[in-house]
């Protein structure tokens, strides 16, 4: 299995935008180019606005390019608990929110002809033992008072494949290539009137209250107004707020190409991707190329400045040790290689903006599953720079001026849920 530092979705840009030199003036400057950044860019050109786009590698290159393909309108936490600490109301919001951030994506594939294989085929939060099928019952009823389109499904009457009991079935979303998405939205971006600088850090962002200054390695930018952007690499501007989020990595593996009459001998005739309900999930899908993608199940954190890395060896072999655990079936199936990407998670693990200053906004929308949701509130997130009211979605992920609590999300807490995992799934198989 190879370990390899790009995604595996997709080849490199051919060519390369023109890094910033020297000092520029603009209305709105948008820190950081993935999936977020780049539809605020859009949103604010399709206004009229002159925007500046700084990103420090290729747009879309980090977790834009890296994820899972997962579309969905999960909001990053565990339906039950959310059900039990919110307010029925503001579960409704966040739900509301999800689903239309959902459509938004589905939206800017047709509307910009990006070709990524997008399959619109919903997803399975699927158990994997009898006490997961009881807390997928649960879910299904709590997503179905708060107003999704979930519901519960048995395993072998949904598709699923052996040993994947049932779940809840999200009615809406699906997969895509992720990379070739990327690809799709800089290319759309780059044409849109926005100035795009890549190989462009931002170094410092200081607000002065009459306008923003972004300091870069060769250059300046000065701006009536910013937005941050930047994911993982949030907490490496001082002007962001504190504990907004913690850097973790995560891993993908993905399989040689998987026989068609395999997939069905083991159950999965649906070929509906799944996330298990496990503490840190696992994700498996069918990729249009014929192979199994799969990963998460073990994450690290990092501090920034992040390093540019590859998975660790002993997290791409707990994948595929993970895998072949669930799919017994497909033992003989070799992993072809591995790749993986930094994302953001927030202190409350739920999809959040703000403001930073009186002249920076920012958002953090991702968290794990918020491929659709980062897109959607970087658009949200340029009608609001540009003066349109509080729309009701980015109300209900709105944080202001308050502060973040210290975040649980740490090394040795990842490690301990990753133990509690496996403990749960030795515990499983006992009792089968």
């Amino acid at each position: 299995m190879k370990l390899i530092h790009d995604t595996g979705w997709a080849t490199s840009p051919a060519a390369v935008e023109p890094s910033l030199t020297g000092d520029i003036d603009c209305d709105v400057v948008v820190i950081g180019g993935g999936g977020g950044g780049m539809s605020a860019a859009l949103r604010l050109a399709e206004k009229g606005v002159d925007v500046v786009l700084l990103e420090a590698q290729t747009l879309g290159w980090g977790a834009t390019s890296r994820n899972a393909g997962y579309i969905t309108n999960s909001i990053a936490a565990d339906p039950e608990l959310l059900g039990f600490l919110l307010k029925r109301e503001r579960l409704r919001n966040l739900y509301r929110y999800a689903e239309n951030a959902v459509h938004f994506a589905e939206d800017a594939i047709a509307h910009h002809d990006i070709q990524c294989s997008y399959r619109q085929a919903g997803i399975v939060m699927a158990a994997v033992s009898k006490g997961q099928l009881r807390h997928a019952r649960r879910n299904a009823k709590v997503m179905a008072e708060a107003g999704s389109s979930a519901e519960f499904v048995e395993g072998r009457e949904a598709g699923l494949p052996d040993g994947f009991l049932g779940g809840v079935r999200e009615g809406v979303g699906g997969t895509l290539n992720p990379g070739e998405f990327a690809l799709g939205l800089r290319a759309a971006t780059i044409t849109s009137g926005a100035r795009v600088y890549e190989h462009t850090p931002a170094r410092d962002v200081t607000d002065s209250g009459g306008g923003v200054t972004v300091e870069t390695p060769h250059g300046r930018v000065r701006a009536r107004k910013a937005l941050l952007t930047t994911n993982a690499h949030t907490t490496g501007l001082s002007i962001a707020p504190k504990n907004l989020a913690t850097p973790v990595w995560t891993s993908l593996v993905e399989t040689e190409p998987v026989a068609p009459e395999r997939l069905d001998e083991i159950g999965w005739t649906s070929r509906a991707p799944m996330v298990t309900l496990h503490m840190i999930i696992e994700n498996y899908r069918v990729t249009p190329r014929g192979t199994i993608v799969f990963g998460t199940r073990r994450v690290q954190t990092g501090r920034n400045p992040l390093p540019d890395r590859t998975p660790a060896q002993n997290v791409a072999d707990d994948l595929v040790r993970g895998f072949r655990e669930r799919f017994p079936g497909l033992r003989d199936i070799e992993p072809q290689q591995a790749w993986g990407g930094w994302i953001g998670m927030s202190s409350t693990w739920l999809p959040v903006a703000g403001e930073a200053s009186d002249n920076v906004l920012y958002s953090l929308a991702c968290n794990g599953h918020g491929f659709a949701q980062a897109q959607y509130v970087g658009h949200l997130l340029a009608d609001r720079i540009d003066g349109v009211p509080l729309h009701e979605d980015l109300s209900a992920i709105w944080n202001g001026r308050k502060r973040f609590w210290p975040s649980l999300v740490s090394g040795p807490a990842l490690h301990a849920t990753w133990l509690a995992d496996r403990a749960s799934d030795r515990l499983a198989a006992l009792t089968k």
